[in-house]
């Protein structure tokens, strides 16, 4: 089973696909990147880019479930609109395809991470770096962020 995983932003979005058959004791990280898109853009412009990048992973790597963290709120209403915005983009993408959508918010999964569901940032990454097989050690908050959320998409799937 391949899961992309997508940790929603605008400046900076977060993007893994993992895979596991059956016999794997873990999950393989396949690809993961922090696609960014730059400031001086349109906002409009950014979301055609990030649909566009989404659209282009699909067709390669061919997962059949998006996970995609929930949004919390913050006190920047114009931050958090922009981020449901990328969210949509990417829940219409994996549509178009016909990928499952699997969403978790940020509490969800830290328990399935670290079994604590205020765990700090630091455990989150240090297990999911003990969790998945990677070729290369990654240092990207946002790739990281979307590897969690697919290890809890994983987590809650049956096969």
């Amino acid at each position: 089973m391949r899961i992309l995983g997508i940790d929603p932003g605008f400046e900076r979005l977060g993007v893994a696909i993992l895979e596991k058959n059956k016999d794997d004791k873990k999950e393989r990280v396949l690809f993961s990147e922090c696609f960014k898109t730059s400031a001086k853009l349109e906002f409009p412009e950014r979301l055609f880019l990030i649909g566009k990048e989404i659209k282009k992973i699909i067709k390669k790597f061919q997962p059949e479930i998006l996970a995609i963290e929930t949004l919390f709120f913050t006190s920047n209403q114009k931050t958090v609109m922009h981020v449901a915005e990328v969210r949509g983009v990417a829940i219409y993408e994996a549509s178009l395809e016909g990928l499952k959508i699997f969403e978790a918010s940020p509490p969800q999964i830290k328990i399935a991470i670290t079994g604590y569901g205020k765990a700090n940032k630091e455990q989150v990454m240090k297990m999911v770096r003990a969790l998945v097989e990677m070729a290369k050690f990654k240092t990207s908050d946002d790739e990281l962020d979307a590897i969690a959320i697919a290890l809890t998409a994983f987590a809650h799937m049956r096969f």
